[in-house]
């Protein structure tokens, strides 16, 4: 079921994700050669006790997951696309990170995303990052009222393979609000016009993830949460909270 949200939900999922925004600019401004994880996770629950919002990744265990998860903050290095745990790693010279991080502030959800690389860039990890964030542009662009969700889905698959970067099947964004995850899923492939009708008060998590190596393939990690290309090859991830409004989309996350 979804639940469309008041014009003073939306404003209260905006100061939410206001804090996921402050989380995610600390995250990258720590991270540097020799950082931990564990570091990076202290960051982002430092901002969250400031602001007095609690986390919904934190203690959190879907059916698929074999524990709860231990932090606040995925982190997903080079060829983790997605749901990374921070653990003792330290951040090397090149290494492509994705942090995902959400906050529950006064009953309300925010959840987004970011990619960026750490010292020396390599030019095809900045070419996939950029992508990834013009994928979530197309796909906000398309956040319209009166559009439907294989519009949202066709425009960031449409970037995706132009690119010619693979998309891990069965993985995307969400509904969010009061829940981290409540329903529409939004897939990051699908065909335009096809699907569930955006309404004013919809609110979406939007977060394509790319493959750079051009195959859709991935794996689960032993830790049960970490899920890796088979090829080896790196990924990124963005993500925004977007509500769906009468003047148009409007992104609940700015950073």
């Amino acid at each position: 079921m979804v639940e469309l949200k008041t014009d003073t939900s939306i404003e209260a999922m905006h100061a939410a994700g206001r804090v996921v925004g402050q989380a995610l600019t600390a995250v990258r401004k720590a991270a540097a050669v020799g950082v931990s994880l564990l570091e990076l996770d202290e960051v982002a629950r430092e901002v969250l006790r400031a602001a007095g919002a609690s986390s919904p990744f934190l203690g959190y265990r879907p059916s698929f997951a074999p524990t709860p998860f231990p932090a606040v903050i995925c982190a997903s290095v080079n060829d983790a696309i997605v749901h990374g745990i921070p653990d003792r790693y330290r951040l090397r010279d090149g290494d492509l990170v994705s942090i995902d991080c959400g906050a529950v502030l006064d009953g309300w959800a925010g959840d987004s995303a970011i990619s960026f690389t750490v010292g020396r860039a390599r030019p095809a990890d900045l070419r996939l990052i950029e992508t990834a964030e013009r994928a979530l542009a197309a796909g906000i662009e398309a956040a319209v009222v009166g559009n439907r969700i294989g519009d949202i889905a066709h425009a960031v698959g449409t970037v995706c393979r132009a690119a010619g970067y693979g998309i891990p099947d069965g993985f995307g964004g969400h509904g969010i609000g009061r829940r981290m995850h409540e329903d529409p899923p939004v897939p990051n492939e699908g065909r335009p016009g096809r699907g569930l009708r955006l309404r004013h008060g919809m609110a979406l998590a939007i977060e394509p993830m790319l493959i750079a190596g051009g195959t859709d393939g991935y794996y689960e990690a032993p830790d049960g949460w970490t899920l890796r290309t088979t090829d080896g090859s790196r990924a990124a991830h963005a993500e925004h909270t977007v509500a769906v409004t009468e003047a148009g989309p409007r992104i609940l996350t700015e950073r």
